[in-house]
């Protein structure tokens, strides 16, 4: 091979190389599902739920992905305008490596296709992602707060303090400056120019930071909504204890600490989560829950592999 063959096979991997990491993901991650459920398991337990909410459910989860896609792009427009669905490639790259990556190891991705596809700062990336990961805590916690308002003895105590933990990012989002500035005068030169661009990736005003908090909700409620729906649809009762479910399932993902592509840990949160809002904790009706958590953990990992390689399709070619 001449050196001219070798610079061709470089720019094409260059070119495609957001195609290529995405395919690998996507493959390795099939692969670990034949190895450690099996496809065909999987079609069977899913056949007993039916076709049509199946489907409905992945579908509507797809669609979480590009709020959430949308959510960045609102977030870097001047990086990102007019690239939506490569931008929407690399946050469900970002977003398969994170579910496969144990200790959350995957999120390192994120800063690092950012800078490559988009040459947004590593630095401002960072402090971006830290951010969105936080305002997902809060929709959850939030979320979770409305369940525990439900079954307390003063619900007019309860609203008013689940009020005041809604706006609080607003309340802190309007302090920064104010905090900025009192750092920049307290640290040394060279990390005071490394706080300016941490800053240069926090929202510029708070219309924007309003924008992703909003997009935040409507990803996290849309989720949680279709989880509680399928996990009840298998039979997890009361209601309430599919809403727990479902939040439960999603917390032990964004938490620190979980299993790669969260084996074990999903379910165990759904489990939990169910219990903790109602769910039996013995006999036939836990088994039922057992099983229906393993089930829902599943759609989440297909879902995500789906919305990969729609993500492949749709982006365009170079």
């Amino acid at each position: 091979m001449n050196a001219g063959e070798d610079a061709s096979r470089g720019s094409w991997l260059v070119r495609n190389r957001m195609t290529v990491l995405s395919l690998v993901a996507v493959i390795a991650y099939a692969a670990f599902i034949q190895w450690f459920w099996g496809w065909p398991v999987l079609l069977r337990q899913w056949a007993g739920i039916g076709l049509l909410p199946v489907i409905s459910a992945l579908v509507l989860l797809v669609g979480t992905y590009f709020i959430r896609c949308y959510r960045i792009y609102d977030y870097f427009p001047n990086e990102t305008r007019g690239r939506f669905l490569g931008l929407l490639r690399v946050t469900q790259v970002h977003n398969l490596l994170n579910i496969m990556l144990p200790f959350r190891a995957g999120e390192t991705s994120f800063p690092i296709l950012m800078r490559s596809e988009f040459a947004v700062p590593l630095t401002r990336s960072t402090s971006a992602l830290l951010l969105m990961r936080l305002l997902d805590l809060h929709a959850l916690f939030a979320a979770a707060g409305i369940g525990l308002i439900i079954g307390c003895d003063d619900p007019a105590l309860g609203w008013s303090l689940w009020g005041l933990f809604l706006v609080s990012p607003l309340a802190l989002f309007l302090l920064k400056g104010h905090a900025l500035a009192v750092l920049q005068r307290h640290l040394p030169q060279k990390l005071g120019r490394l706080l300016v661009e941490v800053e240069a990736g926090l929202p510029a005003n708070a219309l924007v930071f309003v924008r992703a908090w909003l997009m935040t909700v409507l990803n996290w409620s849309t989720k949680v909504a279709v989880l509680a729906w399928v996990l009840a649809t298998m039979g997890v009762l009361p209601l309430a204890a599919s809403f727990g479910g479902a939040l439960g399932g999603e917390l032990s993902s964004v938490l620190p600490v979980h299993a790669p592509a969260g084996v074990g840990t999903y379910p165990a949160g759904i489990t939990a989560g169910a219990i903790s809002f109602g769910a039996p904790a013995k006999g036939a009706a836990f088994d039922l829950l057992a099983s229906a958590s393993v089930n829902a953990h599943l759609l989440i990992v297909v879902s995500a592999v789906a919305g990969t390689l729609l993500s492949i399709l749709l982006s365009p070619r170079r």
